[in-house]
């Protein structure tokens, strides 16, 4: 199936949903009432998004956002809420439809916020070629939309173009645990319901850094839907385009405080808890990054730590017998690889079979930020314990 008739078909199913009021594709979640107070309910009627993007949550006043696929202009009004008259939004999408609902609805929801005129512009256009000048944005969402797009390395490579040096994205999106069939990518009313066209995570996150993007992390994840074996979750990401100049700051190691015993970050350089590792000006600068920095101390000269120390961070299995019960682990970031105190390693986007003593861990507030989760269990499950070696590692 050729990437123009996936497009045009996508098209077609949002135009007739702006048509009808078809509810359509991800799990919602806005605040209907609050939004209610500016944006007009011909806007509320066409939201498929999985609730307000978690990126405006960071918005600056005065900053410049970009929504890809903006449909009828739900996420471009709050982001304008948000940035205030000074700033600026823009909303790219392909279908007409959906282009008129928000353009006509523009000055209405200007008028509600009190400002003297719209700082909302919409533009026709593709994800994967964007109608928007190089290093000119702030903060770029998309709620739901860029598993829609055929080539969504291009996309990527698209988002690290227009964001400016320091800028960022928070993006929600559709993503598998495995890769999608033919049969399934071949499916032309799943590719609108937002399943065909998924990328297994891993795949999803290396494309973003292949783009240039770092410090890709997690803001939340929820299991979806299952079907034929594959689960697939709404997940929302963050991600930086780190300035390319760096200057020198006087930092010269880093030691990592945990969770983990030992990671990995996305240049490649490996850490040991409490070991202090030499680092360049580079890696400081991604690790300044707000994903990284609570994990790492940064000094001038070796500062190494001890289980003792306050600063040292950890979360110990419990040794006692264990349970399998389907749940799988998929670590989402910011690390490419990670292991934990039972000697556990986790690659980025790679499901790993746990057993209930290891659920219980990264359930905790230190871990849960890194995994997404899912079970695979079709039913209840009646396993017997299983023991647990407290020298052997877990199972």
């Amino acid at each position: 199936m050729s990437n123009e008739t996936i497009t045009q078909a996508v098209s077609e199913r949002y135009a007739r949903a702006a048509a009808t009021g078809e509810q359509i594709c991800c799990p919602t979640g806005y605040n209907f009432e609050d939004l209610r107070t500016f944006v007009p309910e011909e806007v509320l009627k066409v939201s498929y998004g999985c609730g307000t993007p978690a990126g405006l949550d960071t918005v600056r006043a005065g900053e410049t956002v970009l929504d890809i696929g903006s449909g009828g202009g739900i996420d471009c009004f709050e982001a304008s809420r948000r940035v205030g008259p000074t700033g600026r939004v823009v909303g790219i999408d392909m279908t007409d439809e959906m282009l008129a609902i928000a353009r006509r609805n523009a000055p209405i929801a200007a008028a509600n916020l009190g400002y003297a005129s719209s700082n909302v512009e919409f533009r026709k256009g593709m994800a994967e070629a964007m109608p928007v000048e190089d290093g000119s944005i702030d903060l770029i969402i998309s709620n739901c939309v860029i598993n829609l797009a055929p080539e969504k390395r291009k996309v990527f490579h698209e988002m690290f173009r227009v964001l400016r040096p320091g800028g960022r994205f928070t993006i929600s999106d559709i993503v598998s645990e495995h890769p999608v069939p033919n049969y399934l990518n071949h499916d032309v009313e799943k590719w609108g319901n937002c399943l065909s066209g998924a990328l297994q995570l891993g795949d999803y996150v290396s494309g973003m850094i292949e783009a240039g993007f770092l410090g890709i992390h997690q803001i939340r994840s929820i299991p979806w839907q299952e079907i034929d074996g594959i689960h697939f979750l709404s997940i929302t990401l963050t991600g930086y385009k780190l300035p390319a100049a760096v200057e020198p700051n006087g930092v010269r190691f880093a030691t990592l405080r945990g969770p983990f015993s030992q990671v990995v970050d996305e240049l490649g350089q490996r850490y040991q808890r409490g070991v202090p590792q030499a680092v360049n000006a580079r890696t400081v600068q991604l690790l300044k990054t707000p994903p990284f920095e609570p994990l790492f101390l940064l000094s001038e000269t070796p500062l190494a730590l001890e289980p003792s120390d306050a600063r040292w961070l950890a979360v110990l299995p419990e040794q006692v017998p264990c349970v399998w019960r389907g749940d799988y682990a998929m670590l989402t970031g910011p690390f490419t690889e990670v292991e934990d105190d039972d000697h556990h390693v986790f690659r980025r986007g790679s499901p790993l079979e746990i057993c209930s003593k290891t659920l219980k861990v990264l359930e905790s507030d230190l871990y849960r930020r890194h995994f997404a989760m899912i079970n695979r269990a079709a039913g209840e499950i009646s396993g017997s314990q299983v023991a647990c070696s407290p020298t052997g590692g877990c199972c």
